[in-house]
């Protein structure tokens, strides 16, 4: 049974554990067995929490014996990116500065999660301070398809985690693509909800305005079913947006009247051959699904996108001040570089920033009040290895177009729907993404589920794993 399970959709678990037919506390145990088997040579987990997780899975299945239904993650065991504040487990953000430190409370998502009646497994690895880089003094999580290739940017701990069955779904965040990225590289589901949708209470700050909370999962349903249980007004941050969780929206799975906006130049500006194959694929989708492809002309990226470094760094060194440059000798040379940009750059030039943020976000909603999603790739560049990945860090405008299709929405708040659509010739996964109005996650989640009825990217897996 433990090797029937672990690869289910949380979606597919949660049916099984609401009517008696698999055990939160077996379930658990055999996850937890699975993390100790494989994690050794994955470095996903940060920290393993078992005997809560099993205290956890405990209550569930007493509550359930009992009638006692809470949600549908009820008795599901997950993961959360060490990011968010556990009051019974540490929270090291990634650094060696914060290793040690266990919060007064949990985050407000985290909360949320075990309101729900989820089952928390642990804290799983992150970048140093959810930037580009791991510390250099601590481990980096593995790609299950492929150890030379990259793993995504900070949530990637969320991903390898989640793609080698060592959780049925994770918290993750996102400031510049680290959710979408993640999913790509790992072939999962994630969404990146509209800025302030998600409460960012009791969450390590990267850059405050930039920074989005949500789940990463092995199906659109199952991403839905994550962020229905997290999302919602919190009093402890003044920024989430109005409105309290929901529950499970019926959703119909289909194209059918949704009008997605394309642009082909922009979809084509340096996208690797077999990403431009796959969103013809996706279009395909559209069409056969009743849906309506409809050509548009997106606002130039490239400013926010050459932007987002500075953006971010002025910042990040807001959220650092207590600890850097006092302690600057125990970072690591990626987190410290984009503070002292931050701290170096003028008022004037971050403002020009801001302005800059404003006119494109205003232009995106422009573009987005002609149709209902657009469709666009999550990188320019397939499935890069680690090697790659430091030749792109070398140059600068190489840089840059990594995170083209990625960070202005970030910067802009829209919110983003990050989904698997098959693999290279060498067998490692590839990415898409659907962007949608603000507020508007439910028709993200229905155009994800519209291509995972009728495709079985999402449930193939690494091999050997």
């Amino acid at each position: 049974m433990e090797n029937e399970l672990h690869y289910l959709e949380l979606s597919e678990l949660s049916q099984l554990i609401r009517t008696g037919k698999v055990s939160p506390v077996d379930v658990t145990r055999a996850q937890l067995a699975r993390i100790e088997t494989l994690d050794g040579k994955l470095n996903s987990y940060a920290h393993v929490a078992a005997e809560q997780a099993l205290a956890q899975a405990r209550r569930a299945e007493a509550e359930l014996a009992r009638g006692e239904y809470r949600s549908a993650l009820h008795g599901v065991p997950i993961a959360v990116k060490d990011l968010f504040w556990t009051q019974d487990m540490p929270t090291t953000a990634g650094t060696t500065i914060y290793r040690g430190f266990v919060p007064p409370e949990d985050a407000t998502v985290v909360r949320r999660l075990k309101d729900a009646g989820a089952v928390i497994l642990g804290k799983l690895r992150m970048t140093e301070g959810a930037f580009a880089i791991h510390h250099p003094d601590l481990p980096a999580p593995v790609n299950p398809w492929g150890a030379a290739h990259w793993a995504g940017a900070s949530s990637s701990g969320s991903g390898v985690a989640t793609a080698a069955g060592l959780c049925y779904a994770a918290l993750g965040t996102d400031t510049g693509g680290s959710i979408r990225f993640p999913c790509a590289a790992n072939g999962l589901t994630g969404l990146k909800p509209t800025w302030g949708r998600v409460s960012r209470h009791g969450v390590f700050e990267l850059a405050a305005s930039l920074d989005h909370v949500g789940p990463m999962a092995r199906s659109a349903r199952d991403v839905l079913y994550m962020l229905c249980a997290i999302a919602g007004h919190d009093p402890k941050d003044p920024t989430s947006l109005p409105g309290a969780c929901q529950e499970i929206p019926r959703i119909e799975e289909t194209f059918q009247g949704l009008r997605v906006g394309v642009d082909e130049s922009w979809l084509s500006d340096g996208v690797d051959p077999a990403i431009q194959q796959g969103l013809q694929q996706i279009m395909a989708f559209v069409r056969e699904g009743g849906g309506v492809l409809q050509s548009v002309r997106m606002p130039d990226t490239r400013a926010v996108s050459t932007n987002w470094e500075q953006h971010c760094g002025v910042q990040t060194a807001i959220a650092h001040e207590a600890t850097y440059p006092s302690r600057a000798a125990e970072y690591g040379p990626a987190l410290s570089r984009l503070i002292d940009g931050g701290r170096e750059l003028s008022g004037l030039a971050y403002q020009r920033i801001l302005l800059d943020a404003q006119r494109f976000t205003g232009a995106v909603d422009a573009v987005l009040n002609q149709v209902d999603l657009l469709l666009a790739p999550v990188q320019p560049y397939a499935a890069p290895t680690y090697e790659q990945l430091a030749d792109l860090a070398l140059d600068p405008e190489a840089n840059r177009r990594l995170i083209q299709f990625t960070s202005p929405f970030n910067v802009s708040g829209h919110p983003c729907l990050s989904l698997p659509y098959g693999c290279t010739q060498q067998g490692l996964p590839l990415g898409v993404q659907f962007i949608g109005k603000k507020d508007a996650e439910a028709v993200l989640c229905r155009a994800g589920m519209a291509v995972q009825r009728v495709s079985d990217w999402h449930k193939q897996h690494p091999p050997g794993i």
